[in-house]
């Protein structure tokens, strides 16, 4: 079976002279058609560097030095601008992990999930409109004919986040990126989003990288684990298999360090 994403041996630097440890080290890992693969490790470890490079969006002076990123059969790497530039919210999405700076605050929501549609798809003003009411009400925003005309300080965090997901299905892509989606959000918020995201997962078919730190995000939500340390991965598994019997000692250690993780896996 074709894979949807294939990374292989992905590698960043953010050195000008080459010299000094890679951000991202020669990483590999797949997903298929909807499957959600969870990126988990400690901050820096270059989980969102990795994120970042699949879709080119890395700042300078961090540059892809090496590597392929293999989507759908076309190597996202040797893409020209303008064809990337098509990929990007089409084909796959991000959401990022702080709404709140990734929405633009002098506009007003629902605008902006508009304008993440006709980038991609003629659409007249009103039918742009109405698929952003449709989009708000999917992602379960109460009220959303009036929320649409909010602008993003008018809204909680949680709400916040769901207009990003919103944007990010405005185009129904085949693959979404959530960057550490509920790190911002309280405990009972974050366990609504995640919820909105697996229900979302299952109705569409997506394929989804979750990135985060949280072992406890991944146990619920993924399929299969990817651990990254250092800009490398150290382990890849079933979720269930990472959980029972972790073989690096980085991972034994992150689930060492989460009350009652050792018994999720049993």
């Amino acid at each position: 079976m074709t894979h949807l994403l294939d990374v292989r041996r992905l590698t960043v630097s953010f050195s000008e002279t080459g010299a000094g440890a890679n951000a991202v080290d020669g990483v590999s890992f797949t997903i298929d058609r909807g499957e959600t693969l969870g990126l988990v490790g400690e901050s820096g470890s270059g989980k969102s560097v990795t994120a970042f490079s699949i879709l080119r969006l890395l700042q300078p002076p961090g540059r892809i030095i090496g590597g392929q990123v293999i989507f759908d059969g076309r190597d996202l790497l040797a893409l020209p601008e303008s064809e990337m530039r098509a990929v990007r919210g089409r084909r796959i999405s991000l959401i990022f992990q702080e709404p709140l700076s990734a929405l633009n605050p002098i506009m007003r929501v629902g605008d902006q999930i508009a304008e993440a549609l006709t980038v991609h798809h003629p659409a007249s003003a009103n039918e742009a409109r109405q698929r952003a009411i449709e989009l708000l009400d999917l992602v379960r925003i109460s009220d959303p004919a009036r929320r649409v005309r909010d602008y993003p300080h008018q809204l909680s965090g949680g709400m916040r986040q769901r207009v990003m997901i919103a944007i990010a299905l405005a185009c129904r892509p085949p693959l979404i990126i959530a960057d550490e989606p509920t790190t911002a959000l309280d405990v009972t918020i974050q366990a609504q989003v995640l919820d909105l995201l697996r229900e979302l997962k299952a109705t569409h078919n997506l394929a989804l990288l979750l990135i985060t730190h949280d072992f406890g995000v991944i146990a619920e939500m993924a399929d299969r684990v990817a651990v990254m340390h250092r800009g490398q991965l150290v382990e890849q598994g079933s979720v269930r298999q990472i959980l029972r019997a972790p073989s690096h000692a980085y991972t034994q250690s992150l689930l060492a360090a989460i009350p009652g993780m050792s018994q999720r896996g049993q």
